[in-house]
């Protein structure tokens, strides 16, 4: 039965329109109504597409479990050993858990998500199995796709990349990652020859995290373009964070933001913490490809994250000093068509045909809706009501 939204105002129109919903896709903005259709009343809605957290870790959230103390130190390498060391005393991964996030998460608006999932010979592949547990338990609200992610190295922890091998093989992961391949494997060539080598051979996309910093890291953005053009993966790589683009002088920016534009590859930002910026404005400029994501989410890394890419909108405008409308939906972009984009959902937007897949925020514009960070009204997956909450109150 067809589902019409009514006086919902979407993003970018110029006032209130009915919206039709039929068979999971959007059939129609504007235009008669029809005569059997289950009615949702938004009025004082804007109506945005679902949330795409392009990069978060759900295999390591403490979520809906007991308050732990983070005793981390401050630098990296603490974090990652401390993360490494305490997982079993902890319970992670937990399936029960990661399930209770994915439910918050629909619950917020977020209807997709790309997860990077620990993979080493220690563990092997539980985290991954157990997120695909848990998202089996909500398929119906939310769709998540997992990325082999080499957290302690892909060279220097032996059997880390058989066993990515084996995840991408089998088709339990979707994407290809992996970390720093100058400041944790130290060897950057030979770390890129095995992460483009599967991604290739199992014609999947690649999503890289990387942290370092300066001429370091904007060494390692050079090798990543370089070779992302020799191997044919125009617009299949993502550069998770990549802080050197944030800390280098603006020549050497322009210089690596042509050759990312060059090779079609996507960054994704998740403004945590004093994390050094991207510069968006340059990148959108340019045509690059931002989006952006939860990073961890309460877990052993950090104690902060809710899950709600409305709020990650919401701190990546604020830490951006942006106030103006356009500027404010420039961050909420990141968090909506830029995630779509960089996992590559044809089938996205606020347009007929694309799939019903849609957010109510009781606000009269897409700005006031990011710094309001109102209560969601009503959240669609694929033309189906995940969650609805009809006593928000309307303007």
């Amino acid at each position: 039965m067809p589902l019409l939204l009514r006086n919902a105002t979407p993003w970018g129109s110029a006032g209130p329109a009915d919206v039709t919903v039929d068979s999971g896709r959007i059939a129609a903005i504007g235009g008669p109504a029809p005569a059997d259709a289950d009615i949702v009343d938004l009025t004082g809605c804007v109506l945005l597409p679902g949330f795409v957290d392009a990069h978060c870790h759900l295999d390591k959230t403490l979520w809906d479990g007991p308050w732990v103390p983070n005793t981390a130190g401050p630098r990296l390498t603490d974090k990652i050993a401390y993360t490494r060391a305490g997982r079993a005393g902890h319970g992670v991964p937990s399936v029960d858990r990661i399930a209770a996030l994915l439910r918050r998460m629909a619950a917020a608006g977020t209807t997709r998500v790309r997860t990077h999932t620990d993979v080493s010979p220690e563990f092997g592949l539980d985290g991954v199995y157990a997120v695909r547990e848990a998202a089996e338990r909500v398929a119906d609200r939310i769709t998540v796709q997992q990325v082999a992610f080499p957290q302690y190295g892909r060279l220097i922890n032996a059997g880390t990349a058989e066993l990515m091998e084996r995840a991408l093989r089998t088709g339990v992961a979707q994407v290809a990652g992996g970390i720093d391949p100058a400041g944790v494997d130290r060897d950057p060539v030979r770390h890129l020859d095995t992460v483009f080598g599967l991604a290739t051979t199992y014609d999947v996309p690649i999503d890289l995290h990387l942290h370092d910093r300066g001429t370091l890291g904007a060494w390692e953005f050079e090798l990543i373009i370089e070779r992302t053009l020799s191997t044919g993966m125009r617009d299949r790589v993502t550069i998770g964070h990549g802080f050197a683009l944030g800390d280098v002088a603006a020549d050497r920016q322009d210089e690596l933001i042509a050759g990312l534009a060059e090779a079609g590859i996507a960054l994704a930002t998740c403004a945590a913490h004093n994390d050094p910026l991207l510069p968006l404005d340059r990148l959108r400029a340019a045509g690059v490809t931002v989006a952006a994501g939860n990073d961890g989410i309460r877990d052993l890394w950090s104690p902060y994250g809710d899950g709600d890419m409305l709020h990650r909108a919401h701190r990546l405008a604020e830490r951006m000093s942006y106030c103006s409308d356009p500027e404010i939906e420039t961050a909420l972009a990141a968090a909506t068509f830029g995630g779509a984009r960089a996992l590559r959902l044809d089938d996205y937007g606020l347009r007929p045909g694309a799939v019903a897949d849609l957010v109510a925020v009781p606000a009269r514009t897409a700005a006031e809706a990011v710094v309001g960070c109102a209560p969601r009204r009503t959240v669609l997956r694929a033309g189906r009501i995940a969650a609805d909450t009809p006593t928000v109150a309307t303007r």
